[in-house]
């Protein structure tokens, strides 16, 4: 028998899904060949539009974007009850960052060699407003799909996340700006002499993370942290809560 999830947490699985099955729609404005190609021309493009709101968003609402809108979550919460094994997060984190680093270098490499960005067009390759819109497209599509389900399928929990996604690390990179100046923010916090250490919260954390420790430590970031809040509305204690406050 299948155990009812809590209500945020259907709310928030319904809009991954939702975002999963409008990814045909939006594909190429979270593409990272539409920037390189943007790039490679001097033109500004839906792509690059959205990995900047993405940085500024994790300003304010740290990795919210991850747990509750991101596609790439649907994706992979999809065939959590094929493998919804816990993976160890901090022996795979360091390989997003072995994509992302040449990625972003080379973006500015052929934004530089283009003379920089001289036009703006949000509709660049995807002129109809749709991202697969022809044949070709749907090989991407589909193997974008094959990364991410495949490697939940067959890995654990999120690995797409830890390993292959080359959005989250403007949102880190966001939420490490954030903690240094310490404004308010969306964020969790704790109250450890609640905390019965059932574990349960590192039972159903999406990101396979030691909350219980967490907690216990009274220091609730995370750099891998998507506030999905699986730990708030599983905690029989509710030692866990959301707050919109300034970082300690």
């Amino acid at each position: 028998m299948l155990r009812q999830l809590p209500t945020r947490q259907r709310i928030r699985k319904a809009l991954v899904i939702l975002a999963f099955l409008s990814f045909p729609i939006t594909m190429n404005f979270l593409s990272p060949y539409v920037i390189i190609d943007g790039a490679m021309n001097g033109i500004v493009n839906g792509s690059l539009v959205m990995f900047g709101l993405m940085f500024l968003s994790s300003l304010f609402l740290g990795r919210a974007w991850c747990g509750w809108v991101c596609p790439g979550a649907g994706m992979q919460e999809i065939v959590e009850p094929v493998n919804n094994r816990a993976v160890n997060p901090d022996k795979i984190d360091w390989i997003k960052w072995l994509i992302w680093i040449p990625w972003v270098s080379l973006i500015v490499w052929l934004a530089i060699r283009a003379g920089g960005y001289s036009s703006v067009n949000l509709l660049y390759l995807t002129e109809s407003g749709i991202s697969v819109d022809e044949s070709v497209k749907y090989i991407i599509y589909y193997g974008v799909i094959f990364l991410f389900v495949g490697l939940a399928a067959f890995a654990g929990r999120r690995v797409g996340c830890h390993t292959i996604c080359w959005m989250s690390p403007f949102m880190i990179i966001g939420r490490w700006i954030r903690n240094r100046f310490g404004w308010a923010s969306l964020r969790l916090v704790a109250d450890a002499s609640e905390c019965s250490d059932c574990k349960l919260c590192n039972k159903y954390c999406s990101m396979s993370l030691e909350v219980d420790a967490m907690v216990l430590s009274g220091n609730m970031e995370h750099t891998e942290c998507i506030l999905c809040g699986t730990c708030v509305d599983n905690c029989t204690k509710k030692a866990i809560r959301y707050s919109f406050s300034p970082s300690k």
